[in-house]
Protein backbone atom coordinates (compact mmCIF):
# COMPACT_ATOMS: atom_id res chain seq x y z
CA UNK A 1 0.00 0.00 0.00
CA UNK A 2 1.57 3.51 -1.45
CA UNK A 3 1.85 5.78 1.34
CA UNK A 4 0.16 9.15 1.57
CA UNK A 5 2.48 12.59 1.76
CA UNK A 6 4.06 13.54 4.76
CA UNK A 7 2.56 17.50 3.81
CA UNK A 8 -1.10 16.07 3.77
CA UNK A 9 -0.32 14.68 7.38
CA UNK A 10 0.25 17.79 9.07
CA UNK A 11 -2.04 19.77 7.09
CA UNK A 12 -4.61 21.08 9.94
CA UNK A 13 -8.37 20.62 9.71
CA UNK A 14 -10.53 23.31 9.39
CA UNK A 15 -11.73 24.42 13.24
CA UNK A 16 -14.33 26.17 11.24
CA UNK A 17 -15.44 22.57 9.13
CA UNK A 18 -14.38 19.48 10.79
CA UNK A 19 -17.61 19.80 13.11
CA UNK A 20 -19.89 20.15 10.02
CA UNK A 21 -20.49 16.20 10.37
CA UNK A 22 -21.69 16.11 13.44
CA UNK A 23 -24.32 19.57 12.42
CA UNK A 24 -25.62 17.60 9.63
CA UNK A 25 -26.43 14.74 11.61
CA UNK A 26 -28.33 17.12 14.29
CA UNK A 27 -29.67 18.22 11.00
CA UNK A 28 -31.24 14.88 9.66
CA UNK A 29 -32.50 14.24 13.38
CA UNK A 30 -34.91 17.55 13.29
CA UNK A 31 -32.66 19.51 15.44
CA UNK A 32 -32.17 23.11 14.19
CA UNK A 33 -28.43 24.23 14.21
CA UNK A 34 -27.62 27.96 14.03
CA UNK A 35 -24.51 28.86 12.77
CA UNK A 36 -22.37 30.43 14.52
CA UNK A 37 -19.15 28.94 13.02
CA UNK A 38 -18.02 30.47 9.72
CA UNK A 39 -18.07 33.95 8.16
CA UNK A 40 -20.77 33.21 5.96
CA UNK A 41 -23.06 36.26 5.52
CA UNK A 42 -26.28 35.93 5.44
CA UNK A 43 -27.23 40.00 3.69
CA UNK A 44 -28.03 40.01 0.22
CA UNK A 45 -25.24 40.57 -2.27
CA UNK A 46 -25.51 43.88 -4.15
CA UNK A 47 -28.00 44.11 -6.82
CA UNK A 48 -25.42 45.34 -9.42
CA UNK A 49 -23.84 42.03 -8.49
CA UNK A 50 -26.76 40.06 -9.14
CA UNK A 51 -28.25 41.54 -12.06
CA UNK A 52 -24.59 41.40 -13.93
CA UNK A 53 -24.83 37.93 -13.42
CA UNK A 54 -28.59 37.54 -14.63
CA UNK A 55 -27.06 39.54 -17.61
CA UNK A 56 -24.24 37.95 -19.28
CA UNK A 57 -24.91 36.73 -22.60
CA UNK A 58 -21.88 35.65 -23.75
CA UNK A 59 -21.70 32.87 -26.08
CA UNK A 60 -18.69 31.06 -25.31
CA UNK A 61 -17.33 31.17 -21.46
CA UNK A 62 -13.62 31.74 -22.11
CA UNK A 63 -10.57 31.95 -19.97
CA UNK A 64 -10.03 35.03 -18.72
CA UNK A 65 -6.27 36.63 -18.28
CA UNK A 66 -4.48 34.77 -16.07
CA UNK A 67 -3.69 37.92 -14.20
CA UNK A 68 -7.66 38.80 -14.20
CA UNK A 69 -9.59 40.86 -16.07
CA UNK A 70 -8.53 44.26 -17.11
CA UNK A 71 -12.01 46.12 -16.30
CA UNK A 72 -12.10 44.30 -13.07
CA UNK A 73 -8.21 45.15 -11.88
CA UNK A 74 -9.25 49.17 -13.08
CA UNK A 75 -12.15 49.47 -11.00
CA UNK A 76 -10.30 47.72 -7.89
CA UNK A 77 -7.57 50.76 -8.32
CA UNK A 78 -10.37 53.16 -8.20
CA UNK A 79 -12.13 50.77 -5.50
CA UNK A 80 -8.38 51.13 -3.83
CA UNK A 81 -7.95 55.10 -3.96
CA UNK A 82 -11.01 55.83 -1.81
CA UNK A 83 -9.02 54.17 0.77
CA UNK A 84 -6.48 55.88 0.26
CA UNK A 85 -4.33 53.16 -0.82
CA UNK A 86 -2.17 54.26 -3.70
CA UNK A 87 -1.87 51.59 -6.61
CA UNK A 88 -2.15 51.10 -10.05
CA UNK A 89 -4.02 48.42 -12.25
CA UNK A 90 -0.72 46.87 -12.55
CA UNK A 91 -0.35 46.23 -8.78
CA UNK A 92 -3.44 43.51 -9.15
CA UNK A 93 -3.36 40.65 -9.65
CA UNK A 94 -6.71 38.38 -9.57
CA UNK A 95 -7.06 35.09 -7.26
CA UNK A 96 -9.61 32.58 -7.09
CA UNK A 97 -10.31 34.22 -3.38
CA UNK A 98 -8.37 35.46 -0.30
CA UNK A 99 -7.56 31.48 0.26
CA UNK A 100 -5.96 31.63 -3.16
CA UNK A 101 -3.86 34.99 -2.49
CA UNK A 102 -2.60 33.53 0.61
CA UNK A 103 -1.36 30.23 -0.85
CA UNK A 104 0.49 32.20 -4.13
CA UNK A 105 1.78 35.20 -1.80
CA UNK A 106 3.77 32.41 0.06
CA UNK A 107 4.62 30.14 -2.50
CA UNK A 108 6.13 33.27 -4.50
CA UNK A 109 8.15 34.91 -1.56
CA UNK A 110 8.94 31.61 0.64
CA UNK A 111 11.29 28.82 0.22
CA UNK A 112 10.86 25.58 2.30
CA UNK A 113 12.02 26.66 6.01
CA UNK A 114 11.29 29.70 5.24
CA UNK A 115 9.69 31.69 8.48
CA UNK A 116 6.80 34.01 8.85
CA UNK A 117 5.36 35.69 12.39
CA UNK A 118 1.95 35.57 13.22
CA UNK A 119 0.10 36.83 16.00
CA UNK A 120 -2.43 34.16 17.36
CA UNK A 121 -5.43 33.44 17.43
CA UNK A 122 -5.08 33.77 13.70
CA UNK A 123 -6.77 32.20 10.47
CA UNK A 124 -6.52 28.71 10.48
CA UNK A 125 -5.77 28.30 7.10
CA UNK A 126 -2.97 30.96 7.17
CA UNK A 127 -1.00 27.52 8.38
CA UNK A 128 -2.69 25.03 5.66
CA UNK A 129 -1.03 27.45 3.40
CA UNK A 130 2.34 27.59 5.29
CA UNK A 131 2.63 24.32 5.36
CA UNK A 132 1.80 24.07 1.42
CA UNK A 133 4.80 26.02 0.73
CA UNK A 134 6.94 24.03 3.33
CA UNK A 135 6.93 27.22 4.80
CA UNK A 136 6.49 27.60 8.94
CA UNK A 137 4.39 29.80 10.69
CA UNK A 138 5.98 31.45 14.01
CA UNK A 139 3.14 32.58 16.39
CA UNK A 140 3.15 34.93 18.90
CA UNK A 141 0.60 35.09 21.49
CA UNK A 142 -2.23 37.64 21.81
CA UNK A 143 -4.49 37.26 25.09
CA UNK A 144 -8.11 37.74 25.56
CA UNK A 145 -7.57 39.37 28.89
CA UNK A 146 -6.10 42.55 27.20
CA UNK A 147 -8.69 42.39 23.80
CA UNK A 148 -6.04 40.68 21.64
CA UNK A 149 -3.71 43.90 21.23
CA UNK A 150 -0.58 43.40 19.58
CA UNK A 151 2.18 42.07 21.47
CA UNK A 152 5.30 44.63 22.43
CA UNK A 153 7.88 44.55 19.50
CA UNK A 154 10.15 43.07 21.92
CA UNK A 155 8.15 39.68 21.53
CA UNK A 156 8.43 40.11 17.79
CA UNK A 157 12.47 40.40 17.34
CA UNK A 158 13.02 37.70 19.92
CA UNK A 159 11.48 35.22 17.00
CA UNK A 160 13.16 36.61 14.56
CA UNK A 161 15.95 34.39 12.87
CA UNK A 162 17.82 34.37 9.53
CA UNK A 163 14.90 31.88 8.39
CA UNK A 164 12.82 34.88 9.34
CA UNK A 165 11.10 36.19 5.56
CA UNK A 166 7.66 38.29 6.97
CA UNK A 167 5.55 39.05 9.54
CA UNK A 168 1.64 38.14 8.16
CA UNK A 169 -1.30 40.53 10.60
CA UNK A 170 -5.26 40.31 9.58
CA UNK A 171 -6.41 43.69 10.02
CA UNK A 172 -9.22 43.71 10.96
CA UNK A 173 -8.99 40.32 12.10
CA UNK A 174 -10.25 37.26 11.92
CA UNK A 175 -10.87 35.89 13.96
CA UNK A 176 -10.65 38.28 17.50
CA UNK A 177 -12.35 40.65 15.94
CA UNK A 178 -9.41 43.00 16.76
CA UNK A 179 -8.60 45.92 14.81
CA UNK A 180 -4.76 47.29 14.87
CA UNK A 181 -3.94 51.04 15.98
CA UNK A 182 -2.09 53.53 14.16
CA UNK A 183 1.08 53.02 16.72
CA UNK A 184 1.03 48.85 16.39
CA UNK A 185 0.95 49.32 12.92
CA UNK A 186 3.89 51.71 13.02
CA UNK A 187 5.72 49.17 14.89
CA UNK A 188 5.06 46.61 12.49
CA UNK A 189 6.23 49.00 9.45
CA UNK A 190 9.28 49.55 11.88
CA UNK A 191 10.17 45.39 12.94
CA UNK A 192 9.54 45.37 8.73
CA UNK A 193 12.04 47.78 7.66
CA UNK A 194 14.53 47.01 10.42
CA UNK A 195 14.56 42.97 9.29
CA UNK A 196 13.68 43.43 5.65
CA UNK A 197 11.21 41.49 5.65
CA UNK A 198 7.66 41.04 3.84
CA UNK A 199 4.43 42.79 5.59
CA UNK A 200 1.77 40.18 4.05
CA UNK A 201 -1.91 42.12 5.38
CA UNK A 202 -4.95 40.43 4.89
CA UNK A 203 -7.57 43.40 5.09
CA UNK A 204 -10.79 42.03 3.31
CA UNK A 205 -12.84 43.20 6.74
CA UNK A 206 -11.59 47.18 5.77
CA UNK A 207 -15.58 47.98 5.47
CA UNK A 208 -16.04 47.29 9.25
CA UNK A 209 -14.49 48.99 11.68
CA UNK A 210 -16.22 50.15 14.67
CA UNK A 211 -14.07 52.71 16.33
CA UNK A 212 -13.85 56.66 15.98
CA UNK A 213 -10.01 55.51 15.08
CA UNK A 214 -9.43 55.53 11.02
CA UNK A 215 -8.48 52.34 9.35
CA UNK A 216 -4.66 51.97 8.85
CA UNK A 217 -3.83 50.07 5.70
CA UNK A 218 -0.40 48.43 5.24
CA UNK A 219 0.13 50.60 2.68
CA UNK A 220 -0.37 53.52 4.49
CA UNK A 221 2.90 53.07 6.15
CA UNK A 222 5.99 55.14 4.52
CA UNK A 223 9.01 53.33 3.70
CA UNK A 224 7.69 49.77 3.55
CA UNK A 225 5.90 50.17 0.16
CA UNK A 226 7.59 47.43 -1.87
CA UNK A 227 7.55 45.08 0.93
CA UNK A 228 4.14 45.29 1.41
CA UNK A 229 1.83 41.99 -0.04
CA UNK A 230 -1.69 43.23 0.43
CA UNK A 231 -4.54 40.00 0.80
CA UNK A 232 -8.31 41.29 -0.54
CA UNK A 233 -11.60 39.33 -1.21
CA UNK A 234 -15.12 40.21 -1.97
CA UNK A 235 -16.13 37.75 -0.49
CA UNK A 236 -17.29 39.46 3.16
CA UNK A 237 -17.87 42.69 1.98
CA UNK A 238 -20.57 41.89 -0.83
CA UNK A 239 -21.54 38.98 0.62
CA UNK A 240 -20.16 36.68 -2.61
CA UNK A 241 -18.12 33.96 -0.83
CA UNK A 242 -19.74 31.71 -3.77
CA UNK A 243 -18.36 33.75 -6.57
CA UNK A 244 -14.15 32.85 -5.41
CA UNK A 245 -12.69 35.97 -6.51
CA UNK A 246 -9.76 38.12 -4.54
CA UNK A 247 -6.85 39.95 -4.89
CA UNK A 248 -2.92 39.89 -4.58
CA UNK A 249 -1.56 43.59 -4.55
CA UNK A 250 2.00 44.51 -4.61
CA UNK A 251 4.32 47.01 -6.06
CA UNK A 252 6.98 44.35 -5.57
CA UNK A 253 8.14 43.88 -9.37
CA UNK A 254 10.09 40.44 -8.77
CA UNK A 255 7.11 39.43 -6.67
CA UNK A 256 4.55 39.89 -9.03
CA UNK A 257 6.43 38.12 -11.78
CA UNK A 258 6.78 34.94 -9.93
CA UNK A 259 2.90 34.53 -8.63
CA UNK A 260 1.94 35.03 -12.36
CA UNK A 261 3.94 32.15 -12.95
CA UNK A 262 1.22 30.32 -10.37
CA UNK A 263 -1.65 31.98 -11.75
CA UNK A 264 -0.56 30.93 -15.49
CA UNK A 265 -0.47 27.42 -14.04
CA UNK A 266 -3.54 27.86 -12.62
CA UNK A 267 -4.83 29.19 -16.26
CA UNK A 268 -7.60 31.78 -14.81
CA UNK A 269 -9.73 32.76 -12.07
CA UNK A 270 -13.38 32.33 -12.09
CA UNK A 271 -14.98 34.39 -15.46
CA UNK A 272 -18.39 34.56 -14.01
CA UNK A 273 -16.94 35.89 -10.48
CA UNK A 274 -15.06 38.86 -11.97
CA UNK A 275 -18.21 39.60 -13.87
CA UNK A 276 -19.77 39.68 -10.79
CA UNK A 277 -17.06 41.53 -8.51
CA UNK A 278 -16.65 44.27 -11.17
CA UNK A 279 -20.26 45.22 -11.11
CA UNK A 280 -20.77 44.90 -7.67
CA UNK A 281 -18.17 47.56 -7.03
CA UNK A 282 -20.34 49.75 -7.81
CA UNK A 283 -22.86 48.87 -4.96
CA UNK A 284 -24.57 51.88 -3.58
CA UNK A 285 -23.33 53.73 -0.51
CA UNK A 286 -26.59 53.07 0.89
CA UNK A 287 -26.01 49.29 0.43
CA UNK A 288 -22.73 49.56 2.08
CA UNK A 289 -24.17 51.24 5.06
CA UNK A 290 -26.78 48.70 5.37
CA UNK A 291 -24.51 45.77 6.24
CA UNK A 292 -22.65 48.27 8.18
CA UNK A 293 -25.36 49.16 10.34
CA UNK A 294 -26.46 45.66 10.33
CA UNK A 295 -23.21 44.54 12.20
CA UNK A 296 -23.04 47.04 14.31
CA UNK A 297 -26.75 46.53 16.02
CA UNK A 298 -25.19 42.53 16.07
CA UNK A 299 -22.48 42.96 17.43
CA UNK A 300 -23.59 45.01 20.35
CA UNK A 301 -26.40 42.27 20.72
CA UNK A 302 -24.21 39.31 20.99
CA UNK A 303 -21.39 40.84 22.76
CA UNK A 304 -23.77 41.93 25.55
CA UNK A 305 -25.64 38.78 25.42
CA UNK A 306 -22.92 36.73 25.76
CA UNK A 307 -21.54 39.19 28.93
CA UNK A 308 -24.43 37.91 30.66
CA UNK A 309 -24.56 34.46 30.38
CA UNK A 310 -22.47 33.21 33.70
CA UNK A 311 -18.63 32.53 33.08
CA UNK A 312 -18.57 33.80 29.57
CA UNK A 313 -16.55 36.58 28.62
CA UNK A 314 -16.07 38.31 25.03
CA UNK A 315 -13.38 41.48 24.36
CA UNK A 316 -15.87 44.28 22.43
CA UNK A 317 -14.66 43.63 18.65
CA UNK A 318 -13.38 46.50 17.00
CA UNK A 319 -13.72 45.24 13.64
CA UNK A 320 -14.61 42.31 11.18
CA UNK A 321 -17.69 40.06 12.42
CA UNK A 322 -16.50 37.88 15.00
CA UNK A 323 -15.32 37.52 18.31
CA UNK A 324 -13.20 35.31 20.52
CA UNK A 325 -15.16 33.93 23.45
CA UNK A 326 -14.13 32.56 26.77
CA UNK A 327 -16.28 29.79 28.29
CA UNK A 328 -16.85 28.31 31.64
CA UNK A 329 -15.69 24.94 30.36
CA UNK A 330 -13.15 22.05 30.60
CA UNK A 331 -12.57 21.60 26.71
CA UNK A 332 -14.03 23.81 24.20
CA UNK A 333 -13.72 21.18 21.73
CA UNK A 334 -15.42 18.62 23.40
CA UNK A 335 -17.94 21.68 24.59
CA UNK A 336 -18.13 21.90 20.30
CA UNK A 337 -18.70 18.73 19.79
CA UNK A 338 -21.61 17.67 22.65
CA UNK A 339 -23.03 20.53 21.98
CA UNK A 340 -24.02 19.04 18.13
CA UNK A 341 -23.98 15.06 19.13
CA UNK A 342 -25.89 15.18 22.07
CA UNK A 343 -27.60 18.58 23.32
CA UNK A 344 -30.59 20.22 21.85
CA UNK A 345 -32.94 23.27 23.69
CA UNK A 346 -36.04 23.47 22.35
CA UNK A 347 -35.37 21.59 19.15
CA UNK A 348 -32.48 23.65 18.29
CA UNK A 349 -28.56 23.16 18.90
CA UNK A 350 -25.38 25.75 18.53
CA UNK A 351 -22.85 25.57 15.75
CA UNK A 352 -19.67 27.22 17.39
CA UNK A 353 -15.53 26.96 16.05
CA UNK A 354 -13.66 25.61 18.81
CA UNK A 355 -10.95 28.49 19.24
CA UNK A 356 -7.76 25.89 19.60
CA UNK A 357 -7.83 25.45 16.16
CA UNK A 358 -6.92 29.24 15.56
CA UNK A 359 -3.65 28.48 17.94
CA UNK A 360 -0.36 26.83 17.40
CA UNK A 361 0.62 26.77 21.28
CA UNK A 362 -0.27 23.72 22.69
CA UNK A 363 -2.99 24.42 25.18
CA UNK A 364 -4.02 27.81 23.71
CA UNK A 365 -7.70 28.14 23.51
CA UNK A 366 -8.62 25.33 25.27
CA UNK A 367 -11.55 26.96 27.07
CA UNK A 368 -12.72 29.43 23.84
CA UNK A 369 -14.68 29.41 20.90
CA UNK A 370 -14.83 31.64 17.40
CA UNK A 371 -18.39 33.16 16.34
CA UNK A 372 -19.08 34.80 13.48
CA UNK A 373 -22.42 37.17 14.23
CA UNK A 374 -23.93 36.50 10.66
CA UNK A 375 -27.13 35.89 11.78
CA UNK A 376 -30.09 37.76 12.00
CA UNK A 377 -30.94 39.35 15.35
CA UNK A 378 -33.33 36.91 16.25
CA UNK A 379 -31.61 33.60 15.24
CA UNK A 380 -28.55 35.56 17.40
CA UNK A 381 -30.76 35.85 20.39
CA UNK A 382 -32.15 32.28 20.08
CA UNK A 383 -28.60 31.20 19.46
CA UNK A 384 -27.85 32.85 22.74
CA UNK A 385 -30.25 31.16 24.51
CA UNK A 386 -29.32 27.60 23.97
CA UNK A 387 -25.86 28.09 24.47
CA UNK A 388 -26.86 29.26 28.35
CA UNK A 389 -28.88 25.82 28.72
CA UNK A 390 -25.81 24.16 27.30
CA UNK A 391 -23.61 25.54 29.27
CA UNK A 392 -25.51 24.67 32.56
CA UNK A 393 -25.91 20.99 31.03
CA UNK A 394 -22.34 20.05 30.28
CA UNK A 395 -20.83 17.82 32.03
CA UNK A 396 -17.32 19.41 31.93
CA UNK A 397 -18.65 23.01 33.37
CA UNK A 398 -16.38 24.96 34.99
CA UNK A 399 -18.47 27.03 37.09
Amino acid sequence: MPTISRRGELMPQSPIRKLVPLANEAKAKGIAVYHLNIGQPDLPSPEEGLEALKKIDRKTLEYSPSEGLYSLRKKLEGYYHKFNIDVDVDDIIITTGGSEAVLFAFMACLDPGDEIIVPEPAYANYMAFAISAGAKIVTIPSNIDDGFALPPVEKFEELITPRTKGILICNPNNPTGYLYTRKEMDCIRDIVKKYDLFLFSDEVYREYCYTGSPYISAFHLKGIEEQVVLIDSVSKRYSECGIRIGAIITKHKELKRNVMKFCQARLSPPLLGQIVAEASIDATPEYMLMTYNEYVERRKFLIDGLNKIPGCYSPIPMGAFYTVVSLPVDDADKFCEWCLRDFSYEGATVFMAPASGFYTTPGMGKNEVRMAYVLNKEDLGKALQVLAQALKAYPGRTI
